[in-house]
């Protein structure tokens, strides 16, 4: 798309944007679009709640818009820029000053997470129809997840044919709650029907807004065509189908900030890169020192995830014994499922040397199991995307990842075809199962044991283009077709 005359605008609306507030994936994702977007001409400001944390890193701030009742509260967004990130922030204390997370605190959802969000959508709706004090008015509305859901529909019911455009990044969180909430947040009962906000009897923010976005995308073209089947589509399936059927669903992989996450300018890191790729071994050593682990005979694997069945933790729970066996080392950095997180201390337990275990988040600790690991591994049962894999070739640790959404999508199975066209670069298994995932172990201790085979295979991963660039382009395409 070559840029406009007059740059376009796109409001993106999210719960969450790196770097200011992550639990995922998605803030990755919000915080780094709008940059590869301002390359192709279009200025992108992103909306999100102005949780505590948020304020203390954002600074200094001006009002551009104020509400006396945002569902029992006044409200004001106020404009600032953190790091090139042109951000609106959400200042709504009855709905956001709170402890905890943006979700959650001590591990319990907040019951009315429905209505802050819904607080969310209505804001962003009234940015999009009125503009901001500052003359700023956006062409397109990018709304992300169920938190954003309900943004297409309210500008639907306003009667505005502003286009917008619903990003769905994992359909098995919907934005769910009862139909004696319509009222209160703004939203008329004569549409609770099963083509619109329905949803089993009750309502659905991500549905509402896969049913009124002008078009629906989401992050892999897997994972775009699995949502139209009944098992990944979680009683949304139906919807997608019909979107799909009417050429109004995409798949757009994502990409990754790569100013953020490169390992020859990394500041946790060791530096090198494709080309000199030898001290790549110096952060394998530190990862081992640091997580008080022997030098394997095989390859070190890192495991960077939240503990969940979605991730395949239990497939990993029983593949790692048969992959210790076979000479592999393994460092675990998430936290999740109380379960999970005690049986991979017993696992550590067991085996002192050949398991690390660090639950919970850290995110320098991060950058450097992907710059010291051999094999990043991601078996997951489902996963739309995932990004895991895409610092795994960034960084020259093969990818070992399940035949799923963007997984499948992102990473070329080292099988003798692919090797012998030099494309591998990982392991793919398509048995997502422990026994599956221990097969895909053995193939790559396999090949790590034939160190040039193995190199090619690194060379290859870390010169793939894992950047925003391409994807921001078809963003970039979708967003002036609707525009014009």
């Amino acid at each position: 798309m070559a840029p406009s005359a007059r740059r376009r605008r796109v409001l993106s609306v999210a719960s969450e944007c790196a770097p200011l507030i992550k639990t995922g994936g998605l803030a990755d994702v919000v915080g780094a679009l709008p940059a590869a977007l301002a390359e192709l001409g279009w200025h992108s400001r992103v909306l999100i709640p102005a949780y505590p944390s948020v304020r203390a890193r954002a600074g200094r701030s001006r009002r551009v818009w104020r509400t006396d009742d945002l569902f029992g509260g006044p409200a004001a967004v106020r404009s600032c820029s953190v790091g090139g990130l042109d951000l609106l922030l959400l200042d709504a204390p009855h709905l956001f000053d709170r402890p905890g997370g943006p979700y959650s605190v001590d591990g319990h959802d907040h019951p009315d997470n429905h209505v802050r969000f819904a607080a969310l959508s209505w804001a962003a709706a009234r940015i999009a129809l009125d503009g901001l004090s500052d003359r700023w008015r956006p062409d397109l509305v990018h709304a992300h997840d169920w938190q954003a859901g309900l943004v297409p529909s309210y500008l639907n019911y306003a009667g505005s044919d502003m286009p917008t455009v619903m990003t769905i990044h994992n359909i098995a969180f919907q934005g769910i709650f009862g139909p004696d909430d319509l009222d209160r947040l703004r939203l008329p009962t004569w549409d609770h029907h099963p083509d619109a906000l329905e949803y089993h009897g009750l309502v659905s923010a991500l549905k509402a807004g896969m049913v009124h976005a002008s078009r629906v995308t989401t992050v892999s073209r897997t994972y775009a065509e699995q949502l139209a089947t009944a098992e990944f589509g979680f009683g949304l399936e139906g919807v997608v189908a019909a979107r799909t059927a009417r050429g109004e669903m995409t798949g757009i992989v994502n990409g990754i900030d790569t100013a953020v996450w490169g390992p020859s300018t990394d500041p946790h890191v060791v530096g090198y890169d494709a080309d000199s790729p030898a001290r790549k071994a110096d952060n394998r050593s530190a990862l081992l020192r640091e997580f008080d682990l022997d030098d394997p005979d095989g390859p070190l694997a890192v495991v960077v995830t939240r503990l969940t069945h979605q991730k395949g933790v239990d497939l990993l729970l029983e593949a790692l014994p048969h992959f210790i066996a076979s000479g592999g080392a393994v460092a675990v950095l998430g936290s999740g499922e109380p379960d999970y997180e005690h049986w991979l201390r017993e696992l550590s337990a067991r085996f002192p040397r050949s398991v690390g275990v660090r639950i919970g988040y850290d995110e320098p600790l991060s950058h450097r199991m992907y710059a010291g690991a051999d094999l990043v591994v991601v078996p997951s049962r489902f996963e739309p995307c995932g990004l895991t894999q895409l610092y795994g070739l960034r960084y020259g640790s093969l990818p070992l990842v399940s035949s799923t959404g963007g997984l499948r999508d992102t990473v070329a199975d080292a099988v003798p075809a692919a090797m012998a066209n030099s494309t591998a670069t990982g392991f793919v298994f398509s048995d997502i199962s422990a026994r599956g995932l221990a097969d895909a172990f053995d193939r790559a201790t396999s090949l790590y044991a034939d160190g040039e085979a193995w190199a090619q295979v690194r060379d290859r991963a870390m010169r793939e283009h894992v950047d925003w660039a391409a994807s921001a382009r078809q963003y970039g395409d979708l967003f002036e077709e609707l525009v014009r």
